[in-house]
C-alpha cells in the first residue's frame, strides 16, 4: 500500500481532504489533479499537482500521457457523461478506478433497514442520485464488457468541521446560536446518519490498491444515528443556548426552496440506518469513532476562530423568516 501511485481528481473537498491526509500519512504517493484557481480550506501537504481540468478531456490526455497509476478516483462526477470521459481517459491507465456515488441512490424511502450494498438503487425523488446511479450502471457495463477495473463507493452525509449538517449551513446554524426560530423538517422524528470525514477515510483508503474491491460497491458510514431534533439539540447544547424548532414538512418547504426540498424529499427527511459489514470485512481497521457532539464541538470551534467564514445567507435568512411566520398563520387559521 506504501508505494501506490495514486490520482486523484479533485482532493481537497470535504471528503477528498481527509482521504487525501489519510493516504499520504501511509505513504502513498499522491496526485490530486485539479485546475489550482481556488485556495481550499481544506489544504493538504505533501502531494504532487497536475494543473488539468477534468471538464477538458484533451488537457488532461496529454498531463497524463506519460503516467500510470495504481488507483484513479474522480471526486468530481456527477453526470453519465463524466464517467464516459473518465472510461475513455483511464481505460490501460490505471489498476483501480474509484467512482464517488452517493448512498441517497438507494431505494428512497428504503422498505427496510438497515440499508445494505444490494439494498436497489431505486430513488425516485432526487435527479442528482438518479444519474449518479446511471454513473454506476455505465461502469458495470465498461467492467463486463471491457474489464474496465471499477470499484464503486457511495457516502452518505458526511461532514468536517467547516460543514454544520443542516440544510442552509452556517445561516442554520447562526440562527441556532441566536436562538432564532429554526425550521425542522417533518416533526423532527426521521433517523438520519452523519459521518465525520475522518473516519470514513479510514474505509476508503483501505480500499485502494485492493484488488477484491474491484467489480464492487460499498457503502462507508458511522453505525451512529439520531433523529434530526437530536441533531439540533446537539449543537444547541454545544452553543449551550435554548432550540427554538419549528416543524414544517419537506413538501412545504420546498415550495420555498426547491434545491432545499430536492434534498430533503430526496434524502434527508427518509430515515437511513446503514450495514457496515461489507466495508469491515475488507478493511478490518475501519471504525466510525467521531460521534455528532466531538464532531458539533469541532465544528462550532471552528467558526469561533474563524470569523470570516461565518457567512449568513441573507436571502435564505428571509425565506426561512418568510416558511416560519406564514406556516405558523396557516396553523392558527386552522386552531381557530
Amino acid at each position: 500500500m506504501a508505494d501506490l501511485k495514486v490520482l486523484f481528481i479533485g482532493g481537497t473537498g470535504v471528503i477528498s481532504s481527509a482521504c487525501s491526509r489519510l493516504a499520504i500519512q501511509k505513504g502513498m504517493n499522491l496526485y490530486h489533479l485539479n485546475r489550482g484557481k481556488r485556495q481550499s480550506l481544506r489544504p493538504v501537504q505533501g502531494v504532487n499537482t497536475l494543473i488539468g481540468d477534468i471538464r477538458k478531456p484533451a488537457q488532461v490526455k496529454e498531463l497524463i500521457n506519460d503516467h500510470h497509476f495504481d488507483v484513479v478516483v474522480d471526486w468530481l462526477v456527477f453526470e453519465p457523461q463524466h464517467i464516459r470521459t473518465d472510461i475513455e481517459l483511464f481505460t490501460d491507465k490505471t489498476d483501480q478506478f474509484i467512482f464517488i456515488s452517493t448512498a441517497s441512490a438507494y431505494q428512497t424511502p428504503p422498505r427496510s433497514l438497515p440499508v445494505t450494498e444490494d439494498t436497489p438503487l431505486e430513488n425516485p425523488f432526487w435527479k442528482y442520485s438518479q444519474k449518479k446511479s446511471e454513473c454506476e450502471n455505465i461502469l458495470k457495463m465498461a467492467g463486463k464488457e471491457n474489464g474496465f477495473p471499477y470499484t464503486i463507493v457511495r457516502p452518505s452525509h458526511t461532514y468536517d468541521k467547516t460543514m454544520p449538517p443542516f440544510e442552509g449551513g452556517y445561516t442554520v446554524l447562526n440562527r441556532i446560536k441566536n436562538e432564532q426560530k429554526v425550521v425542522i423538517h417533518g416533526d423532527g422524528s426521521s433517523i438520519w446518519t452523519l459521518t465525520h470525514h475522518k473516519d470514513f477515510a479510514k474505509g476508503f483508503v483501505g480500499l485502494l490498491g485492493d484488488d477484491k474491491a474491484i467489480g464492487e460497491a460499498f457503502h462507508i458510514t458511522s453505525d451512529h444515528w439520531q433523529s434530526w431534533l437530536q441533531i439540533y439539540k446537539i449543537f444547541a447544547n454545544v452553543l449551550n443556548v435554548d432550540l427554538n424548532p419549528v416543524f414544517i414538512t419537506s413538501n412545504i418547504i420546498a415550495k420555498y426552496d426547491k434545491e432545499m426540498g430536492d434534498s430533503l424529499i430526496g434524502d434527508k427527511a427518509h430515515s437511513m440506518i446503514f450495514d457496515n459489514s461489507k466495508i469491515k470485512n475488507l478493511v478490518p481497521e475501519f471504525s466510525a469513532n467521531i460521534e455528532l457532539k466531538e464532531g458539533a464541538k469541532e465544528i462550532v470551534t471552528w467558526y469561533e476562530n474563524n470569523p470570516d467564514q461565518q457567512n449568513v445567507d441573507v436571502d435564505l435568512n428571509t425565506k426561512f423568516d418568510k416558511m416560519i411566520s406564514e406556516y405558523s398563520s396557516k396553523i392558527l387559521e386552522m386552531e381557530i
